[in-house]
């Protein structure tokens, strides 16, 4: 497989101006040192949109969109990393360049299936398409999207074909040998007979046919419409190597080709109903393809709307599939976004309503979509009294672990106030509810005094009067928080899949500050070396800050630009996005108010990781690694009854261990216990 070349993506990030990438897209107006725009990616008055030319590096405080010039082109031109590459590139006057990594004989014979197998599906859509215009029998077809009320122009956008009756027909165009036989059962487009499998039929006969489109816009799978009695009135394509119904979307290539902006996208049913409403105006409805709503096709959605509207019948069947998709909305509902549910009348379909209807007409009735709020707490109210305080305490327990399945942010916030209203609960007495269940600490045993024996009992070693500064050892805790002062407008420290809508300020962990401070000094990066077991720390950050690490070590000259073009190629969007977040948290405070010594606060942090990663390892390590010190400060005295005290299980408690720890505890007096 042909890869970029990591140098080359250097240097092109090097000649391209993200001001002009930006500029070339959208109105850029000059604001201090950066320039500022309302952002593109989500619905505002106020800019809230930032594009850096110092940093070569573009935010936005309202939905948290950020990156570089490569990020802006994938999100803007919904481009992938090569795509994007390859555009600024044309816009430099680049070439770019190839390099063959070695692969896998199963991974190239893989490649080359899938490649074979997307062209003779595209060979197929052809066939399909040319029958519908040229086969005798063709006006079954014609008639039959005539009576539907559907033009040509529309037939042809969406590449609407026919299958003709028969068994053979696509074998005997497409099959021309084994090879191409066996290929297209593989594309799913030939049935093996059950008690002959050496026999192949079509899988597609007397059918409509719609071709299922990827984002690229190849055909990967077919639906087919039934014209006779057959059954099943629908058919689509089995699962094969280039198609997967849990994540593909019919209509969806044809709605973002069609519009730049997709305000909101609707999920219906049937491909018949998608072209209806396409052809009445309406062209951002897709439809999934057999089966319920995944936690694939939200993502995919949410890619290119940040308002999802599900389409049911009204009936009990219907509401129940709504519900279903709504517990699978859930946890997809970061700050921005929304899921809205829509009803129809008994008997109806979007293809039928529209008709009746007209475009003004649905569109009226798409505005009257049930929030995904509203939907939730409709459903979970069904035959409660919330009069009743039992009802009540019911509802909250129904509520509770629906709520928990949603991001943290502001939008989870609220559904708990709601909730907190219907109930009339606190907040905090709710959050405590859909809390995960936390672990007891272990109690510290409380220091036994030396009016007995203690010198020949290793469970209580020591009296106050026998260590120095033993006075008050109950209260003295590791209290170090883990927590830095605030450096962004966000609600919460930025998280994967979480764009916060309203801009507040973030406390950064100290894991993410690190990354932060490495982002902007990745000279400090070099302090890093003397750290041991980095990659221990119980942080969830702590993949990406030994990531980074590694990529400062092996390229120490890198740029913020330089770090952001990397991450996204070879991490993914995601990932690139999260340390797009943590990078622009500096963006937040002018720098004019900034009179940190930034090396001095990275030492500090890292001194603080450090700490942390020791008190992470087993309770007999962290003594004995202390012991080991001699002379022990004060706060490594603390710690060394800490760990005695309420730490150590009974077995670990030797004798021989309990004389070392009197004897290092009694260095610094020289008095010695016996």
């Amino acid at each position: 497989m042909a890869l970029i070349p990591q140098h080359f993506i250097d240097d092109l990030l090097d000649k391209v101006d993200i001001v002009d990438v930006v500029g070339s897209r959208i109105s850029l107006r000059k604001s201090g040192k950066n320039y500022s725009a309302r952002c593109p990616f989500h619905d505002e008055k106020t800019p809230s949109f930032t594009v850096s030319p110092d940093k070569q590096f573009y935010y936005c405080f309202g939905c948290g969109a950020g990156g570089n010039a490569i990020g802006f082109v994938m999100d803007y031109d919904r481009a992938d990393f090569p795509q994007a590459v390859e555009q600024l590139a044309s816009m430099a006057g680049m070439e770019v360049p190839r390099e063959s990594r070695e692969r896998s004989a199963a991974e190239s014979r893989a490649d080359s299936h899938r490649k074979r197998l997307y062209g003779l599906l595209s060979e197929a859509d052809n066939y399909y398409r040319a029958q519908l215009r040229h086969h005798p029998e063709a006006a079954l077809a014609t008639n039959y999207l005539k009576q539907r009320g559907l033009t040509g122009a529309i037939a042809a956008r969406f590449g609407i074909g026919f299958a003709p009756p028969g068994w053979d027909n696509l074998i005997t165009q497409l099959g021309h040998d084994d090879e191409r036989v066996r290929l297209l059962h593989d594309a799913g487009l030939l049935v093996r007979k059950e008690d002959n499998p050496n026999r192949v039929y079509d899988r597609f006969r007397q059918r409509i046919m719609f071709p299922i489109r990827d984002t690229r816009g190849r055909t990967i799978g077919f639906g087919g419409r039934v014209l006779g009695d057959d059954k099943p009135k629908y058919l689509n394509s089995p699962e094969t190597p280039v198609f997967h119904k849990g994540s593909e979307l019919y209509g969806l290539y044809e709605a973002h080709t069609t519009q730049r902006e997709i305000p909101s996208l609707l999920v219906v049913e049937g491909y018949m109903d998608v072209v209806a409403l396409a052809q009445h105006g309406i062209h951002n409805a897709v439809a999934t393809l057999g089966t319920a709503a995944t936690a694939e096709h939200l993502a995919k959605l949410y890619r290119y709307t940040p308002d999802v509207i599900f389409c049911f019948d009204g009936d009990a069947a219907g509401r129940k599939a709504a519900r279903r998709a709504l517990e699978t909305c859930l946890p997809a509902m970061s700050d921005g976004r929304s899921a809205r549910f829509l009803f129809l009348p008994e008997g109806e379909d979007p293809d039928t309503l529209v008709r009746k209807l007209g475009q003004e007409g649905f569109e009226q009735l798409l505005a009257q979509a049930i929030s995904l709020a509203d939907f939730l707490f409709a459903s979970l109210e069904e035959g409660l009294n919330l009069a009743d305080m039992g009802d009540k305490a019911r509802l909250s327990k129904l509520a509770a672990p629906l709520i928990n399945r949603m991001p943290p942010g502001v939008f989870r916030q609220l559904m708990l106030k709601q909730l907190a209203r219907r109930t009339d609960l606190d907040v905090d007495s709710l959050t405590a509810i859909i809390a995960e269940p936390a672990q007891e600490p272990t109690a510290p045993q409380e220091p036994v005094h030396a009016e007995d024996d203690s010198a020949n009992d290793p469970q209580t070693p020591f009296s106050g009067e026998d260590i120095p500064d033993y006075a008050g050892y109950a209260e003295l805790h590791d209290t170090a928080g883990d927590r830095y002062d605030s450096y962004g407008h966000f609600d919460s420290a930025p998280g994967l899949g979480h764009r916060p809508a309203t801009a507040k300020r973030l406390k950064l962990s100290a894991v993410q500050r690190l990354i932060l401070l490495l982002l902007h000094n990745p000279s400090l990066g070099a302090e890093l070396g003397g750290v041991a077991d980095l990659d221990s720390l119980d942080d969830p950050d702590t993949e990406l800050l030994v990531n980074l690490a590694a990529l400062l070590r092996e390229h120490p000259d890198y740029t913020l630009n330089h770090i952001l073009g990397f991450w996204r190629g070879v991490h993914g969007a995601e990932q690139g996005e999260l340390l797009a977040r943590i990078a622009a948290c500096d963006l937040a405070r002018p720098p004019e108010h900034s009179e940190r010594d930034e090396k001095a606060e990275f030492l500090d942090i890292l001194a603080h990781l450090e700490q942390r990663i020791q008190h992470e390892r087993p309770a007999l390590e962290q003594l004995q690694g202390l012991l080991s010190q001699g002379c022990p400060a004060p706060q490594d005295r603390k710690r060394l009854l800490d760990l005695w005290h309420g730490q150590l299980s009974e077995g670990e408690r030797s004798p021989e261990l309990y004389e070392r720890l009197k004897q290092v505890l009694s260095t610094r007096t020289g008095k010695v216990g016996h």
